[in-house]
């Protein structure tokens, strides 16, 4: 297929990624053949995974705007995805303009895209990163131009854990992201749970044609990545369940959301 003047060269057009599909079913345009036809696939075995991915992006929004409530001011994004509406700061700033957030992925569409978006926002920074390699985020020039460590920090990995296997420690690179936060700081996680639904498994094996894999957990294991971070009310939880704007908001079934979602705050 002919290269979009918006992908270079490290854009891989034959393979299906993970942030490609996620800002399809969100509504974007920065997305290819391919990954339409992973989200055709993934609409068979699971008609509402397009509802499942806009509850994520909700709970995103409901995380941030309770930190914000809790008088945080800087942000650190990890696995921003490609930006749609409703990013982290177009949120934040809605309640506080002098907010400051720092995006980081890995894809380099959602680099390059965030990049050209953010041009002129001094506020707002994007860092092409990954989450496995902690060190390297937080002394980016752009995350110690933005964010204090000294002061409170809202951390947001948010349907990004559950891409990463055992074998990769997840546990260790989270664990130096939140060893970096002050008290005071906040920590939301979004991931995938093990067996929520009969089709996960078959879930699991489509997205093994995408550039990640998927690796869901049980509860008590993406509780773990919260360390000595506290939950907040109420704890872990299925997506629509969180802090919902309405109570109608709140499915019969929220287990059909797959994703568990938490905050917790460091004391």
């Amino acid at each position: 297929m002919e290269r979009p003047s918006w992908a270079t060269e490290d854009v891989d057009l034959d393979r299906a990624s993970v942030a490609r599909v996620y800002d399809f079913f969100l509504g974007g345009s920065h997305n290819f053949a391919v990954d339409r036809d992973l989200a055709a696939q993934l609409l068979k075995l699971a008609p509402d995974a397009g509802e499942v991915m806009r509850a994520n992006r909700a709970f995103l929004r409901r995380a941030v705007r309770f930190m914000i409530s809790q008088g945080v001011t800087q942000f650190l994004d990890i696995g921003s995805g490609i930006p749609t509406v409703g990013n982290v700061h177009e949120i934040a700033h809605k309640a506080n303009p002098d907010t400051r957030v720092v995006y980081v992925d890995i894809d380099p569409v959602a680099v390059a895209h965030s990049r050209a978006m953010l041009e002129g926002q001094a506020n707002v920074a994007m860092v092409r990163g990954d989450l496995r390699d902690a060190a390297t985020i937080l002394t980016a020039p752009e995350a110690r131009r933005l964010i204090d460590f000294s002061q409170p920090v809202g951390l947001l990995i948010v349907s990004v854990l559950h891409f990463i296997g055992d074998e990769e420690r997840p546990q260790e690179s989270t664990a130096r992201l939140r060893d970096a936060l002050p008290a005071g700081s906040f920590f939301a996680i979004s991931h995938g749970a093990r067996a929520a639904r009969p089709e996960s498994a078959q879930v699991e094996q489509l997205y093994q044609r995408t550039t990640s894999q998927v690796v869901p957990r049980t509860a008590a294991e993406i509780t773990e990545f919260f360390g000595d971070f506290e939950l907040v009310e109420p704890g872990l939880v299925f997506l629509p369940a969180w802090r919902p704007d309405s109570p109608d908001d709140v499915d019969e079934h929220p287990e059909r959301f797959v994703n568990l979602a938490g905050v917790g705050q460091r004391p």
